[in-house]
């Protein structure tokens, strides 16, 4: 497991510099080297770390939330108000409602399929939320309206939110049944 560890941290890393001289996003060259080396490509990695992949993905979260709670400063959440809570669910809403009212009509399926649909498409994934706007404070790039503090605190809130509305669309898609 720890050399599958290994050549996945230092294929990735590889990759992401690769692409980054490219003028392409990091985050590309650590995906492609999931898909190569993972069970769908060259499927080199072991099966005791494809084993634990679920709660490395959920340490990984738990990780990236945490470091962006210890960025945000309840103060500046506090000053910009309104808008802050308003980024925490209207933008996920907007959407869900959007494919449930286009869906049905553009790809024949039910509103409850389209409502879960929705609900996937809406995640914001802190993954690549996060550490961007941490650049941004550090830069001390709209800080002054504290905007990449609010998006961080939106998209962590709004996760929270397309969760709970996902398994309640599931829940009504599969019947009820739970």
């Amino acid at each position: 497991m720890l050399t599958s560890l290994a050549l996945l941290f230092l294929v990735g890393i590889l990759f992401s510099q690769i692409l980054e001289r490219l003028r392409l996003p990091g985050l590309l060259g650590m995906i492609l080297t999931g898909i190569l080396l993972g069970p769908y490509g060259l499927n080199w990695l072991s099966d005791s770390l494809m084993n634990i992949a679920a709660e490395l993905r959920q340490l990984a979260l738990v990780l990236i939330l945490l470091r962006a709670r210890l960025a945000l400063d309840l103060n500046d959440l506090k000053r910009v108000g309104r808008p802050a809570i308003l980024l925490c669910f209207v933008p996920a809403a907007v959407e869900i409602l959007g494919y449930i009212l286009l869906g049905s009509r553009l790809l024949g399926l039910s509103m409850v399929e389209c409502a879960v649909m929705g609900a996937v498409i809406a995640a914001v994934s802190p993954a690549v939320i996060v550490p961007r706007m941490l650049k941004l404070m550090e830069e001390k790039r709209g800080t002054d309206q504290s905007i990449p503090q609010m998006i961080m605190a939106g998209a962590s809130a709004d996760d929270v939110f397309v969760i709970v509305l996902f398994s309640s669309f599931l829940t009504l898609a599969q019947g009820g049944e739970r």
